[in-house]
C-alpha cells in the first residue's frame, strides 16, 4: 500500500493507491495507476514531483482517510511535513520515494504511470499493509526462522 503525494498552488493533495510495483533498476522506475485523472490524481498527473509513501500496518487509518474523498489529511497529528522541494512527507512511512512522471497510458477510466525515482527516504520498518475484500490489512509477522 501507498499514499501519494504532491504539493501544488492550491495545496497539498493525496490518495491511497494499492497498485504500486517496482519496473526498473536502472533508472529507478515505479508503476501505479489512479482511477480518474480529476481531484488528487490530476493534481498528482499534473505535478512536477510527487512522494510514494509505502505505508505500513500503524497507517491503516490514514490509508482510509485518503482514499475517501473530502477526509481530513496533512494534519499534524497525522506526522505530516514537507520536504525541502515541497512535497509533503510522512516520515513514518517505512520508505518516501520523492519521483517524476517518465510517462502516462490511458487504459480505460484508468491511467497508468510511469515514474523515474528520484530519491528514496527510508524510515521504520513495521508489518506490511494491504487491501483485500475492501479493507486494509496487516500481514502476520513470520514465525518460522
Amino acid at each position: 500500500m501507498a499514499i501519494i503525494t504532491a504539493s501544488t498552488p492550491a495545496g497539498p493533495v493525496g490518495l491511497t493507491a494499492s497498485s504500486v510495483a517496482s519496473v526498473a533498476v536502472d533508472p529507478a522506475a515505479i508503476v501505479f495507476s489512479v482511477t480518474r485523472a480529476t481531484g488528487s490524481a490530476g493534481a498528482i498527473l499534473g505535478a512536477d514531483t510527487f512522494v510514494v509513501h509505502l505505508i505500513d500496518d500503524e497507517h491503516s487509518d490514514l490509508a482510509q482517510s485518503f482514499a475517501v474523498s473530502g477526509s481530513e489529511r496533512f494534519t499534524p497529528e497525522q506526522g505530516w511535513s514537507a520536504l525541502e522541494t515541497g512535497e509533503p512527507h510522512l516520515a513514518s512511512a517505512r520508505a518516501a520515494l520523492r519521483c517524476r512522471t517518465l510517462q502516462t497510458v490511458a487504459v480505460g477510466s484508468s491511467t497508468v504511470v510511469i515514474a523515474e525515482v528520484l530519491e528514496v527516504l527510508a524510515g521504520p520498518q513495521g508489518r506490511p499493509l494491504v487491501y483485500l475484500d475492501r479493507r486494509f490489512h496487516s500481514l502476520p509477522h513470520d514465525t518460522d526462522h
